[in-house]
């Protein structure tokens, strides 16, 4: 840590494969001067990273792609005094895009995971406020708070609540082969979070379709990211990405683990010794 954060990119150790990720405190901007001063392989485009962090550019660059999102519109706080909003019971409309609730309200900043959801009188109302795992709780339900934080100076994205039979799908991409995924109770349901053993969250495998295979393979390639974890909803038939996460390991798989080790050995071997990766190929 010495070296990465103090010390200037010049002095940091030589490498033939860099596995760099964002996380707090890491500087990304440093590794990314590291790259281009020693070209090392890179696993996960360090500068794509960066769209990560904005949720409106990380559904942009979806639609682009042919990738299924969420019915959206978007509140720019830097456009609210040429915005025009209508929020009431049942809907809420920016600029002339209407979302029915319940709606999902999302900051725009792919690092706050303080999302709100607000239902119609129709539901009873109220809002329910999801954030990440406290202990065994990952939601609580605000029953005389109706109205959204659109005038609170900040920028939000707000979708439709899909109605996904209360589960949510965690996927796991490397490369543009390979894709694991597992399914989890959504916090919209209740809040709580059920535990195994282990004190892991409860997850179990699922078998991903033929389009969500290529959704998976979209996303790699879209943002660069060789190992690549996005969020997938399935709602009526179809598949939706309402986040994508870029570097995520599976918590609890020693199956993924395995998979994923002889995945990244294949790709560096394959891009800086390709003799010997002919000479010793990939274990059974």
């Amino acid at each position: 840590e010495e070296v990465i954060l103090h010390r200037p990119v010049e002095e940091w150790p030589l490498c033939d494969v860099l596995f760099s990720w964002f996380s707090s405190g890491f500087p990304l901007h440093k590794a990314q001067d590291y790259a281009a001063l020693r070209q090392p392989f890179v696993l996960n485009d360090l500068h794509q990273q960066e769209e990560l962090f904005d949720r409106r550019i990380v559904y942009r660059k979806l639609e682009e792609i042919g990738v299924p999102v969420p019915a959206y519109t978007i509140f720019n706080a830097d456009d609210a005094a040429s915005t025009t909003v209508d929020e009431a019971e049942d809907y809420l409309e920016i600029n002339g895009v209407r979302i029915r609730k319940p709606i999902v309200e999302k900051p725009v900043s792919g690092e706050d995971h303080n999302i709100y959801i607000y239902y119609p009188r129709s539901m009873g109302g109220g809002s329910k406020r999801l954030f990440r795992k406290k202990a065994d709780c990952s939601s609580h339900y605000y029953p005389d708070v109706h109205t959204t934080r659109i005038h609170d100076g900040a920028s939000y994205i707000y979708e439709e609540l899909l109605q996904t039979e209360g589960t949510d799908v965690k996927v796991y991409a490397v490369g543009v082969e390979y894709a694991h995924a597992e399914a989890r109770k959504s916090p919209v349901v209740d809040g709580k979070v059920m535990r195994n053993a282990r004190g892991r969250e409860v997850r179990y495998p699922v078998i991903l379709s033929t389009d969500e295979k290529e959704i998976a393979r979209k996303v790699v390639l879209a943002f660069g990211q060789t190992l690549c974890g996005f969020d997938l909803l399935r709602s009526n038939g179809r598949s939706y990405v309402c986040d994508v996460n870029g570097w995520s390991f599976v918590k609890d798989s020693h199956k993924f683990w395995q998979d994923s080790a002889n995945l990244f050995r294949q790709y560096c071997l394959g891009t800086l010794a390709p003799q010997h990766l002919a000479l010793f190929p990939q274990p059974s």
